[in-house]
């Protein structure tokens, strides 16, 4: 069997132009996220890659399935902050996926969704995943993981909510998006623990979720985020913050 290339490129030329320590790629796997961390616990390099055609199992927020038919970008990274803050890291790696969509767009489209959704055209195009494994209060590492629609086809049943970057970019590769991402997704790990006042200031410039009202996981108004990666609610008696939980508008 003919080993597997993305866009025509092997694994192995994959991993030199992305700089990273290995890549890689498979036609179907459960969750790209299950095989990073399966790879960290056998002491692969931070900076692992890997790519699937197709997961049968891939997963999102709270559990949440994702759809990931050929087509897409399912990717799982291994790296090793210098920090636990998950929440913190999932908003950066949001800016760094937000900013490559505009480039390839070659204007602003993306907005961010907190805690870990790109937004296009109102609907969704891209979901990030983090998860660390600890050993006593130490982090050990940090799987990445990254679902983009680049392609593949969108069912009919979400399409009025999730969209593929095909639509707003016919001729777009799954290797556009990942010549500009991996490598900047590499640079995550030389951050501090809470967000910079430029990286508030960019994310408050995409933030999809300002301004309207929620149900869940608080009541109230979104409000923007603090530093630590917490989503801010105006409850209308005050402002009060959600660490974790999955969004629902009133």
């Amino acid at each position: 069997m003919a080993p597997l290339e993305l866009d025509g490129v092997p694994a192995t030329a994959l991993a030199r132009r992305w700089g990273v320590p290995q890549c890689g790629l498979f036609r179907r796997v459960a969750s790209t996220l299950d095989g990073i961390h399966e790879l960290a616990a056998q002491h692969a390099p931070p900076g692992t890659v890997i790519i699937a055609e197709e997961q049968t199992a891939g997963r999102g927020q709270v559990g949440r399935t994702w759809h990931s038919p050929p087509g897409g970008v399912w990717l799982g990274m291994l790296l090793q902050p210098a920090h636990g803050e998950l929440g913190v890291m999932s908003i950066r790696a949001g800016l760094v996926l937000a900013d490559v969509v505009d480039e390839l767009a070659g204007r602003p489209v993306a907005q961010l969704k907190w805690p870990n959704d790109v937004v296009v055209m109102d609907r969704k195009v891209a979901g990030i995943l983090c998860e660390g494994r600890w050993q006593g209060d130490a982090l050990q590492w940090l799987g990445l993981g990254i679902g983009v629609n680049v392609s593949n086809p969108i069912p009919a049943e979400v399409a009025d909510r999730a969209i593929a970057l095909q639509e707003i970019l016919p001729a777009v590769r799954r290797l556009d998006l990942l010549d500009r991402l991996v490598p900047a997704l590499l640079r995550l790990t030389a951050h501090a623990a809470r967000l910079t006042e430029s990286e508030c200031v960019a994310f408050g410039m995409r933030d999809w979720l300002r301004g309207r009202q929620l149900k869940a996981p608080l009541f109230g108004r979104a409000a923007g985020i603090r530093a630590d990666g917490t989503l801010l609610v105006d409850t209308g008696s005050g402002t009060t913050y959600a660490r974790e939980g999955h969004v629902e508008l009133a």
